[in-house]
């Protein structure tokens, strides 16, 4: 539901004494959400406010220990005795998240503010994607206040003028309300705001399409981020946490360590409020029902999972270039424009093309491969001929081949039943002959091309397969002279033959009958079904 919108704006502002609540532009939606975490702080303590948005089975609290400060996040003591606190901003990655191909990419900066300092990033030129350039902005805090106030814009720069960039949950009208502001607990070292653990878009990320207003003219971006504080062992975890809670020694890093015994070490608990001292099962856990427990989501917590949001990891290889200069090699952009497709929708699609430790290997040239090859392949270059190699729970795996039998076949391991699944492999298979003739054919551009026949093939190893829905995979869906051509013209998605290399994006069902809302109904558990051996 979209509340009414307002003119006023209620900001927390540290002060040695109290929390200062001041006016400016923004929606009822924020003035409600601060106003109640203020009152929570006000009438509980910390522990049920600043973990509020935590579901109540993830947090196991001594909530003794978190009442000890004062309600307003003042205390009499320093929060850590053993350094001058600075708290620091990272911005890691940006994106455009436009799968229009010919879209204009524009020229931006960073604005940070970390209470009433303001900080401005280098201005970056036509980029679309910025990936791992870790800008930070740094400012001195006092030690003796709990709460920071953190703010964040991406600001557009043309020749004449500045716009800020969508980055904000909430539907807006106003520049102003592009910022994305949050509060940051020097004693818990996480924060709240428009940015939480939890949700939709992640902890450290936010996206301009958190309001789910996917139509019209409208841009969003993505922005992923970090806010950390200095700490004398330099492991990230605060003093007062070490002493109060974990009972750890702040002066030694405790990187690595595993007090618990569950499998995760204190590093990944402590950023996602797990109590390191207490014993979970994360092999089994899976809060955000995207097929990766919590034990996975920690073996790929460096390359940006989130226990709590969905995540997709793509493995791909590619074959080398054959003697006549046969490529199969897939461009970046088009990387970049699958994963923006389920970027939107915050599904984070991750791509291993080598920045794994997986993909990127180069499979020898094949002037045509068959579809009983495929097992030998995907053992060799997936597998590594290690049947209970842990990857085969996390990433779907990806072939890049030069000629097969047809544009793009998903071997997604179920239903040995139909032709197409070859039991046992887990993977799909793109034809880069194909992709080049089709490009030609439908005068579309080659990236866009690749990205929507990968996008149609992931949708495969989601659960979306022939004839489940009834539009999905029809041929003769195709040709406006058959009937299923108009029958299923409302499926607005790249799993409708007709739309594949037209619409980088499944459907959501809105668009009448014979419509259906592939987003709502993927599997992300179909690609790990038990499959049989491949004869």
């Amino acid at each position: 539901m979209v509340l009414p919108r307002d003119k006023q704006k209620i900001k927390i502002e540290p002060n040695n004494s109290f929390l200062r609540i001041s006016t400016g532009g923004n929606t009822i939606l924020k003035n409600i959400f601060i106003l109640f975490i203020s009152l929570i702080f006000i009438s509980s303590g910390p522990v049920n406010g600043f973990f509020s948005n935590i579901p109540n089975d993830t947090l196991h609290i001594d909530e003794n220990i978190y009442s000890h400060t004062n309600a307003v996040g003042n205390s009499d003591e320093d929060f850590d005795p053993l350094v001058d606190i600075e708290v620091t901003v990272d911005i890691i990655s940006i994106r455009t998240l436009d799968t229009t191909y010919f879209a204009t990419h524009p020229d931006f900066f960073i604005k940070v503010r970390i209470n009433s300092e303001e900080f401005l990033s280098p201005l970056w030129q036509d980029s679309p994607y910025l990936d791992s350039i870790h800008w930070t902005a740094t400012a001195d805090v006092p030690d003796d206040v709990e709460y920071v106030n953190i703010a964040i814009e991406i600001v557009k720069k043309s020749m004449t003028t500045t716009t800020a960039c969508d980055i904000n949950e909430e539907p807006h009208t106003i520049t102003e309300e592009y910022t994305a502001e949050m509060i940051y607990s020097i004693r818990t070292g996480h924060w709240i705001g428009d940015d939480f653990i939890g949700d939709l878009s992640g902890y450290g990320r936010l996206n301009g399409f958190d309001d789910t207003c996917f139509r019209g003219s409208k841009q969003g971006w993505e922005l992923w981020f970090h806010v950390y504080q200095n700490d004398y062992d330099n492991d990230q975890i605060p003093y007062w946490m070490e002493i109060s809670l974990y009972g750890t020694d702040p002066q030694i890093n405790n990187t690595g360590e595993d007090l618990d015994e569950d499998g995760v070490p204190i590093e990944w608990e402590y950023t996602w409020m797990y109590n390191p001292n207490l014993w979970e099962d994360h092999a089994q856990l899976d809060r955000d029902d995207d097929s990766l427990t919590n034990l996975e989501e920690y073996y790929v917590s460096s390359w940006g999972s989130d226990p709590f949001r969905r995540d997709i990891y793509i493995e791909i290889d590619t074959m080398e270039e054959g003697p006549r200069r046969q490529n199969s090699s897939l461009s970046t952009r088009a990387k970049e424009l699958l994963k923006t497709a389920f970027n939107r929708r915050n599904i984070v699609c991750h791509i291993d093309d080598g920045c794994m430790g997986g993909g990127g290997e180069i499979i020898p040239f094949d002037k045509k491969t068959y579809r009983y090859e495929l097992k030998t392949l995907y053992n060799t270059y997936f597998l590594h001929n290690d049947t209970e190699n842990w990857r085969t729970g996390v990433f779907r795996y990806a072939m890049i081949l030069y000629q097969f039998t047809a544009s793009g076949m998903a071997y997604v391991g179920a239903h040995p039943w139909l032709y197409w699944h070859a039991p046992g492999t887990n993977t799909f298979v793109i034809s880069a002959q194909n992709m080049h003739k089709m490009s030609v054919k439908l005068l579309k551009p080659l990236d866009f091309v690749y990205a929507s026949a990968m996008m149609h093939e992931t949708g495969h190893i989601l659960g979306i397969d022939f004839l489940f829905p009834p539009g999905c995979d029809v041929k003769r869906s195709i040709h406006p002279r058959h009937l299923a051509f108009w029958l299923f013209r409302n499926y607005k998605s790249c799993m409708n033959y007709r739309y594949v290399y037209l619409i980088l994006d499944y459907s959501d069902g809105s668009h009448g009958l014979f419509d259906y809302d592939d987003w709502s109904n993927l599997d992300f558990s179909f690609f790990e079904k038990k499959s049989t051996i491949l004869s």
